[in-house]
């Protein structure tokens, strides 16, 4: 499972077009075949200078907070171009208030038998919302409700 796990943070990811462990640490990964020294790593970050340390950290820590905002736009341009074009397979429909419309049963089971209808009504519009909402009432019992507009269709009367 760790090793799973390390594949998976290690691994470039599209969306935001770096690794995960680059995000969390701010550099790239190294793996442990690739470390071939780490006593002359140890020797250097011991005689280091206490204030040399503290401007270096804070470099570091501004370079992994631009690190993290490139990673977000990266996710914020990745997510917009996959809104669109989710949004131009959708067929768009105009309803207006007064008009006819069949909802679509999507609770119809699985013995519903070949014959029956996935569509019942016909309702009447009575408000639409923002965002494909629209509240439909029923002719005989005027119980008003709010639906997806992808559910319903056009009704009609010939």
């Amino acid at each position: 499972m760790d090793d799973a796990l390390w594949a998976h943070r290690t691994t470039y990811k599209v969306p935001i077009g770096m690794s995960p462990f680059r995000v969390v640490f701010g550099k790239v990964c190294h793996l442990p075949m690739e470390i071939e020294h780490r006593a002359y790593w140890a020797v250097k970050a011991c005689n280091m200078d206490l204030e040399e340390v503290g401007k270096e950290r804070k470099l570091q820590l501004q370079e992994l907070e631009e690190i993290r905002l490139v990673a977000y736009e990266n996710s914020k341009f990745y997510k917009e171009k996959t809104k669109q074009f989710h949004d131009q397979k959708l067929a768009r429909k105009d309803f207006k208030v007064g008009q006819k419309v069949l909802l679509y049963k999507s609770r119809l089971g699985h013995m519903s038998g070949k014959l029956r209808s996935k569509w019942e009504g016909p309702f009447i519009i009575t408000e639409i919302f923002p965002y494909g909402a629209v509240e439909i009432k029923d002719e005989t019992s005027n119980n008003a409700f709010k639906v997806n507009g992808h559910r319903l269709r056009i009704f009609n009367e010939n």
